[in-house]
């Protein structure tokens, strides 16, 4: 049996699957005082549900929002930073470049809050920009310096000293007197974290480092010593950022890459869908009641960003590439002062909620619009968990769009629809087109519990001819965490000119990182094996500041020569030009990664041979005039079953709403293709 377990803001997602059995699917209230009680509630229910003994539990994958919360509530450890002498403040002074240029009251924009100027702290050393040791380490003013930390009530430290990416022995000498003289200080050094040039990036990922340090190691701590008291025996694993697992306890020594776990693993279960319905370049997009996140996938693997933002501040860690925008289920629909109708990015979140909710919402939103044009089952929303008040949606919508617009309550449903989905048609483009993709060469992975509504509309606004709703769309992510790899990456900076490199320290350095992210594979709980690795650099022209993830393939006589063209391919697809300008390598990285055989193997579905139609209702798709269509029930949905007429097919999680023109064919892995003409 494998447990995988999604927290978010409003729902905990769980998906249980045995052996010759079909999955079980489950979402339970989130506890965000203590993300582990729903974790906790989840478990005895899927369990009982199951019915077999605890002790089958072979794996258990989690995702979760807590170093994310921690960041967003300002709830992390109360933590401090050391520097060099001299920059105490760079976490402060950030950079020049202010997101609203013509506010004439600028507000700060960089993350103070982390270390505040009391808990910034300064040692005497200096190194060179070649990283030699140019001022020795001074112990007594390090001594002082965490005596400081020590009175202002620390508890968590970020070491960033200069140039220390290229030579770290500072650092470490500085966490080995923590760890003698304070072994209750967290410590987290910026050549751990971010071995990287540019000082205010690495500054601030080392300080949300310490951050949120203590915070995840105390939650990862209680959910395995919970899971343990349960009988759980299966090691407790983790989804990364950049979309791979890997053991709790390495998690915690890293945890600022956790902040894009859940999203990220939607995204590996929108590509492990593409794959089994046999394609692989897809673009994923997970709506839900508050944001849509969209994602690009090509060649089966997703795309993976150097550097993220959370709360606005930058977060210098690699993360698969996701969009995310104001639009989804809950999303408010009102007028602008022109009469304009506009939808998000405010929500009505879980309470209120949508007024069809019943629990006082009185504004009209996505949701609602659903409900008056009939994809959505007032009586089975959220398989029958939720039921939903047609007429209050009726009447918001009446009251605060169609009267005020002189329409009907369905044209106006219908103007909230077209106006959302064009807005998640824009963030589409911004991962397709923008970085040189053409969205027409990919096929669309809705998911989410409002993905598959919302599936066929998007992919008519960007030309796009398939669309493949994954089995259990409304828990995507849960299921994403169990067919994703095990993976560990390591980084180093290596600033130098690509035609001074010689091959011989290229492989000495990417035999230093295989060598730790072997060790962080034997950290894992259980043995590891076929393990792909990855070596790449980051490259740019020489004098330029943005730089582009180049794949180095080391068994390449003329490495150098491949690596320039490769580069120069990729900044023509990605920016629209290229020059034969020489090139600079900024840093080099080295990816392990393994996948189970478990996570590979396609689950089939067993023949059913009931009837799916569920009745029959009256749908509005692209006028006011409503249209009757059948309602079918997609787990009786017999393999091979082609449905060629317009459609709604519901189940649990989700609603599949199929358009005129379009036809959805049901395969054996469970997976619905549905395909215009």
């Amino acid at each position: 049996m494998d447990i995988g377990v999604d927290t978010g803001g409003t729902f905990t997602d769980l998906i249980c699957r045995r052996t010759g059995h079909p999955d079980l699917v489950l979402k339970v209230p989130s506890t965000p005082s203590e993300p582990s009680k729903a974790v906790m509630n989840g478990v005895r229910q899927i369990l009982d549900a199951a019915g077999d003994e605890v002790q089958s539990v072979r794996r258990f994958v989690h995702g979760t929002t807590v170093a994310t919360n921690a960041v967003l509530e300002r709830k992390g450890a109360h933590s401090g930073l050391i520097t060099t002498a001299g920059f105490a403040d760079v976490l402060e002074i950030g950079r020049q470049m202010r997101t609203d240029i013509y506010e004439l009251e600028l507000e700060p924009e960089t993350p103070v809050f982390l270390a505040p100027g009391a808990r910034r702290v300064e040692v005497i050393e200096r190194l060179s920009s070649e990283g030699e040791i140019l001022v020795p380490l001074d112990e007594n003013s390090l001594r002082q310096a965490l005596e400081t930390l020590r009175s202002e009530g620390v508890t968590s430290v970020a070491v960033c000293l200069l140039f220390s990416f290229l030579n770290p022995t500072h650092e470490r000498r500085v966490r080995e007197v923590i760890e003698s003289e304070y072994p209750d200080l967290s410590v987290s050094l910026s050549s751990d974290v971010d071995p990287a040039f540019r000082e205010y990036e690495r500054t601030v990922v080392t300080a949300f480092d310490a951050y949120t340090k203590p915070v995840l190691r105390e939650y990862l701590g209680e959910l395995a010593s919970a899971l343990s008291r349960f009988g759980v025996n299966a090691p407790l694993q983790v989804m990364q950022s950049r979309g791979g697992i890997s053991a709790a306890e390495t998690a915690t020594k890293r945890p600022v890459r956790l902040f894009l776990s859940g999203p990220a693993a939607g995204v590996i279960g929108g590509s492990r869908a593409g794959q089994v319905a046999g394609m692989n370049d897809l673009i994923t997009v997970d709506i839900g009641g508050t944001s849509c996140d969209i994602a690009l996938v090509a060649g089966g693997q997703p795309l993976v960003r150097p550097e993220g933002r959370i709360d606005g501040y930058p977060v210098r860690v690699p993360m698969v590439d996701v969009n995310a925008i104001g639009s989804g289920g809950g999303s408010i629909a009102w007028l602008d002062e022109a009469g304009g109708l506009r939808v998000g990015p405010r929500s009505a979140g879980a309470d209120p909620g949508p007024a069809c909710y019943g629990r006082g919402g009185q504004l009209a939103t996505v949701t609602d619009a659903s409900i008056v044009l009939g994809f959505l089952n007032p009586e089975y929303f959220a398989g029958g968990s939720v039921s939903l008040d047609s007429h209050l949606a009726e009447q918001v919508i009446r009251d605060t769009i169609a009267i005020p617009l002189s329409m009907s309550v369905e044209q106006a449903a219908l103007g909230i629809h077209r106006v959302v989905n064009a807005q998640m048609a824009e963030g589409m483009r911004q991962v397709s087109i923008r970085q040189g993709h053409d969205p027409r060469d990919f096929a669309l992975v809705p998911l989410g519990g409002a993905g598959p509504v919302h599936g066929i509309p998007l992919a008519e606004e960007l030309s796009i001819e398939t669309v493949i709703v994954p089995r259990h769309p409304g828990v995507l992510s849960a299921e994403g965490l169990l067919v994703a790899p095990i993976e560990h990456e390591v980084s180093i900076g290596f600033p130098c000119d690509l035609d001074a490199a010689e091959t011989q320290a290229l492989e000495k350095v990417f035999d230093d990182l295989d060598e730790q992210c072997s060790g962080l594979m034997d950290a894992e709980a259980k043995d590891v094996e076929n393990v792909e690795v990855i070596h790449a650099a980051d490259i740019c022209y020489v004098g330029q500041s943005h730089y582009l993830d180049i794949i180095v393939d080391m068994s390449d006589a003329n490495v150098r020569d491949s690596i320039y063209r490769d580069f120069i391919r990729a900044h023509e697809q990605v920016f629209g030009y290229s020059t034969e300008s020489p090139a600079r390598i900024v840093n080099l990285r080295s990816v392990h990664r393994a996948r189970s055989d478990e996570a590979e193997a396609p689950i089939l579905l067993k023949p059913i041979n009931e009837d799916p139609l569920k009745g029959r209702r009256s749908v509005i798709f692209n006028s006011d005039s409503s249209i009757e269509v059948d309602i079918l029930d997609r787990a009786r949905l017999s393999v091979g079953t082609v449905i060629d007429r317009p459609a709604i097919i519901e189940q649990a999680d989700t609603t599949t709403v199929l358009h005129e023109g379009w036809t959805a064919t049901a395969l054996e892995s469970g997976e619905l293709v549905l395909k215009k003409g």
